[in-house]
C-alpha cells in the first residue's frame, strides 16, 4: 500500500474492506442455530462469584480472533461477560447480538463509537483490529471512560504505543495487552523457574514460530500489520526470552531469508532469524515465518532446562518437557484467564502483569530486529 492510510476511503469502508481477512468468521452465525432464548439473555447485573457485579465488556473488530476465542471466552469468565460490540458490520453485530444476548443498542458503529461513553454496562473495550488501527480506538475509548485492553502487538510504532499509554493515563483508566501466555500455567511455570532460580539463570534460549500463510490477509499488508511474521509471532517468542530473563535484552542481531513467494510477501518478511543478547550475558536465538511451521521454545540453565517441545504459543500448549521430567497442567481457556486477571484489576484497583509498558518494549525489540536486519549491524534496544 503506497497510499497514505485512510486516502481516498472513508473508515467505515476502509474497515468493510479487511473482509478480506475476516469473512470466514460469519459461518456459523445463523439467527436460527444461535439466537438465544430470553431467560438466556445477558443480565446487566449478573453478579460474580465475589458479589460483586459483572464487568461488561465489547469487542470492537469481530474478525476471527474475537469470534473464534474471545467471544467463546467470555461465556466462560467468572468476573466479565460480553454485554456489546463495536463493528463496521451492521448484519454481523446484529447476528452476534442474537447470539450472545446483549441488546441492540449495545451495538455500535466506528463512527458513533464516542457514545460508549454514556453506556453503563459496558465497562471494558477490547480493541481486535489490526495493530495500524490499535492506537486510533485505544485512545477514543479511553477518552469515553471505558477501560481498554489492546491486542498484539500493540501498534505499528513506539510513538503510537506511547501515545496509547498517555491517554489511558490522563483519562484515569486501566490498559492492558492481550498477552494471553501470561495467563498459561505452562508459561507461569517458566516464569516461576526464573523468579526462584530452580535451574540457575537461564542462559540459552531457542524458539521458533511460524506457519504457513495460504491466503492473503492483513498480516502481510505493511499499513495494517506494521511487519510481518516477526509483529504476528516472533513477538511471542520475545515475549517468552523475557519472561526466561527477567529482563529486556540489551541489544540484538538479526537477518531476513530470501524469499521463496517474493509476490506474495511483496510488503513484509516472509522469514526472519534474529538474536538477542541480554545484560547478564544471556542469549536467545530464533526463527519466525509465514512459510514454514514450526512451535518450540527451549530455554537453559546450569542446573536444569525447560523445553516447550510442541504448541509453544498456542491456544493449548503441546509437550513440554524438563531435566526433571514431562509437565502435566490443564488446558484452561488462556483468554478467559487474561480478561478475567484484567477485570479484577479494575475490581481490586491493581496493576495488569501486561500493561501498555510492556507491550511498548516489545515494539521497542521488534523495531530493533528490523533495524538489524536492513543494516546487518548490531542493534542496542
Amino acid at each position: 500500500m503506497n497510499t497514505p492510510f485512510f486516502k481516498n476511503r472513508s473508515r467505515r469502508k476502509f474497515l468493510r474492506d479487511l473482509s478480506l481477512g475476516t469473512a470466514a468468521v460469519a459461518t456459523g452465525f445463523g439467527l436460527a442455530s444461535c439466537a438465544k432464548s430470553q431467560s438466556d439473555q445477558v443480565d446487566p447485573n449478573a453478579k460474580a462469584p465475589n458479589g460483586k457485579k459483572k464487568l461488561g465488556v465489547a469487542l470492537l473488530g469481530l474478525g476471527r480472533y474475537a469470534s473464534g476465542q474471545l467471544a467463546p471466552a467470555l461465556q466462560e469468565t467468572n468476573l466479565c461477560q460480553l454485554t456489546g460490540v463495536v463493528s463496521g458490520h451492521p448484519d454481523k453485530a446484529a447476528q452476534w447480538a442474537d447470539k450472545y444476548g446483549f441488546p441492540q443498542k449495545n451495538i455500535y458503529n466506528y463512527d458513533n463509537f464516542d457514545s460508549i461513553a454514556n453506556n453503563p454496562n459496558i465497562d471494558i473495550v477490547y480493541v481486535v483490529t489490526p495493530p495500524a488501527l490499535h492506537p486510533e480506538f485505544v485512545i477514543r475509548a479511553a477518552k469515553a471512560g471505558k477501560h481498554v485492553i489492546s491486542e498484539k502487538p500493540m501498534a505499528t510504532s513506539v510513538a503510537d504505543c506511547q501515545a496509547m499509554i498517555d491517554a489511558c493515563n490522563k483519562a484515569g483508566v486501566k490498559f492492558s495487552i492481550g498477552y494471553r501466555m501470561h495467563f498459561d500455567p505452562y508459561a507461569k511455570e517458566l516464569m516461576r523457574l526464573q523468579r526462584d532460580g530452580d535451574f540457575g539463570p537461564f542462559m540459552k534460549m531457542t524458539g521458533e514460530f511460524s506457519f504457513v500463510m495460504d491466503s492473503p490477509e492483513w498480516r502481510i499488508q505493511k499499513k495494517l500489520g506494521g511487519g510481518g511474521p516477526m509483529m504476528d509471532l516472533g513477538i511471542y517468542i520475545v515475549q517468552g526470552a523475557c519472561m526466561a530473563t527477567g529482563q529486556t535484552p540489551a541489544a540484538v542481531t538479526a537477518h531476513e531469508e530470501p524469499k521463496q513467494r517474493p509476490d506474495f510477501f511483496s510488503e513484509v518478511e516472509e522469514t526472519i532469524a534474529f538474536h538477542l543478547e541480554f545484560p547478564d550475558g544471556a542469549i536467545c536465538d530464533a526463527v519466525t515465518s509465514f512459510n514454514q511451521s514450526g512451535g518450540n521454545f527451549r530455554v537453559e540453565g546450569p542446573k536444569g532446562w525447560i523445553d516447550f517441545q510442541t504448541g509453544a504459543f498456542n491456544y493449548q500448549v503441546g509437550d513440554v518437557m524438563t531435566s526433571r521430567g514431562p509437565l502435566n497442567y490443564p488446558n484452561p481457556d488462556q483468554q478467559a484467564l487474561q480478561m478475567d486477571d484484567f477485570a479484577d484489576c479494575i475490581i481490586s484497583n491493581r496493576q495488569t502483569p501486561v500493561p501498555g509498558e510492556m507491550g511498548l518494549r516489545d515494539i521497542k525489540i521488534i523495531k530493533a530486529v528490523y533495524q538489524a536486519a536492513a543494516t546487518g549491524k548490531r542493534v542496542t534496544v
